[in-house]
C-alpha cells in the first residue's frame, strides 16, 4: 500500500465523519432551538421554569402542535395547506356550538369535514392542481361556514372537552405529556411502518412508488384525510382551552404550523419530515412568541416578527450544516 493512498484513506474517514456530525447537527437543531428559547426564560424569569410556569406558557401549544402535524402530513406529500388555520376556527365553532347542544350532530358534521380534506387530495391528485391555489379557496370556504355557524363569538366547550384539557397530573404538567404523546405515536406511524414508508414515499419519490404498484390517488387521500383528523384535534383542543368560539380564532395557525413543520427539521419537497421535531418547532414557537416576549417588554404586535426571525435564524444555520454535509 502507497502513502497516496494511505493518505487518500485519511481524508476519505475524515470526510466522512464531518459529514455525520454534520447530520447529527442537523437533527439536534430543533432541539437546540428549544433549549436556547427555554435558556433565554430562564434567564429572563426564573420563576418561570416550575409546574405552574410550563402549565401556564405551553397553554396554547397543545393546538399548536397538533395543527402542526396536520401540516406536517400534506408537507411529506409535497404539497401545502393554507386552510389548516380556518379549518380549525371552523372546528372550533363546531365544538361551541353542535357538538355540545346535539353531540350527534356535531359528530357527523366533525366526521364529514375529514371526508372534504379527503376529497381535496383526490381532486389535487386526479386534476393536478396546486395545492396552494385548492386549500387557499377552501380557507375562505371554510371561514364562511364558521361565521354560519357563530356569527359572533359565543358557544361553550363540551364539560367533558373542558374536564380533558383542564387536566393537571402530578410532576409534570400536561402540555408537556401531551406534546410528548403526539410525537411518538406519530413518529411510530409515519416512521417505523411499513405504510408510513409508503406516505412518505409519495412526497420523497412518486415514480418509483408508482412503479411498486401503489396507488399515488390513495396515498394522497390519506395524507389530507390524517391532516383533517389532526385539524379537528387541534380546533377541539383549542376550545377546550379557551371555553367559547369564535369564527377567528385559528386564524394565525396556517403560518405557525408552517414555521412549526420547517424549524422542526421539514422541506416542502422531498418527504423529509420529522414529527418529533415538528412537535418541538411548535414548542418552540409557542414559548418564543408570547412568553418570551412579555418577558422581554416587548409589545405582543411583534409576535409575528419573532417567529419570522426564529424562522430565519434556524433555515439559516441548516443551510450552512448542509453545505458542510455536501
Amino acid at each position: 500500500m502507497t502513502a497516496a493512498s494511505i493518505d487518500n484513506g485519511f481524508k476519505g474517514a475524515a470526510a466522512r465523519n464531518a459529514a455525520a456530525r454534520a447530520r447529527l447537527l442537523r437533527g439536534l437543531l430543533p432541539a437546540l432551538s428549544l433549549a436556547l428559547v427555554l435558556l433565554a426564560i430562564a434567564w429572563l424569569n426564573p420563576r418561570a421554569i416550575s409546574y405552574f410556569g410550563f402549565s401556564l406558557m405551553l397553554n396554547l401549544a397543545i393546538p399548536i402542535a397538533l395543527a402542526t402535524i396536520a401540516q406536517m402530513f400534506v408537507i411529506s406529500g409535497n404539497e401545502l395547506d393554507l386552510s389548516i388555520g380556518t379549518f380549525v376556527g371552523f372546528v372550533g365553532c363546531v365544538t361551541a356550538t353542535w357538538l355540545k347542544d346535539a353531540p350527534l350532530i356535531g359528530v357527523a358534521i366533525l366526521l364529514g369535514s375529514i371526508g372534504v380534506y379527503a376529497l381535496l387530495g383526490a381532486l389535487i391528485h386526479l386534476r393536478n392542481l396546486p395545492s396552494i391555489v385548492v386549500t387557499l379557496g377552501m380557507s375562505f370556504v371554510w371561514q364562511g361556514l364558521a361565521i354560519l355557524v357563530l356569527p359572533k363569538p359565543g358557544g361553550k366547550a363540551p364539560d367533558w372537552l373542558l374536564a380533558i384539557m383542564s387536566f393537571k397530573p402530578p410532576f409534570i404538567p400536561f402540555p408537556i405529556i401531551a406534546a410528548l404523546l403526539i410525537g411518538l405515536i406519530v413518529h411510530f406511524g409515519l416512521m417505523r411502518t411499513s405504510y408510513g414508508v409508503i406516505l412518505r414515499g409519495s412526497g420523497g419519490n412518486p415514480a418509483a412508488l408508482r412503479r411498486a404498484g401503489w396507488s399515488l390517488l390513495k396515498t394522497k387521500v390519506v395524507l389530507f384525510a390524517l391532516a383533517g383528523l389532526f385539524g379537528v384535534l387541534s380546533g377541539m383542543a383549542l376550545i377546550g382551552i379557551t371555553t367559547s368560539a369564535d369564527a377567528n380564532i385559528g386564524n394565525g395557525y396556517t403560518l405557525l404550523a408552517i414555521a412549526g413543520v420547517i424549524l422542526g427539521g421539514g422541506e416542502f419537497v422531498g418527504g423529509r419530515v420529522s414529527p418529533i421535531g415538528a412537535v418541538i418547532g411548535a414548542l418552540t414557537l409557542a414559548l418564543a412568541a408570547s412568553p418570551l416576549l412579555t418577558f422581554m417588554h416587548i409589545p405582543p404586535d411583534w409576535q409575528v416578527a419573532a417567529n419570522g426571525a426564529i424562522l430565519i435564524i434556524v433555515l439559516a444555520a441548516r443551510v450552512l450544516i448542509s453545505r458542510r454535509e455536501r
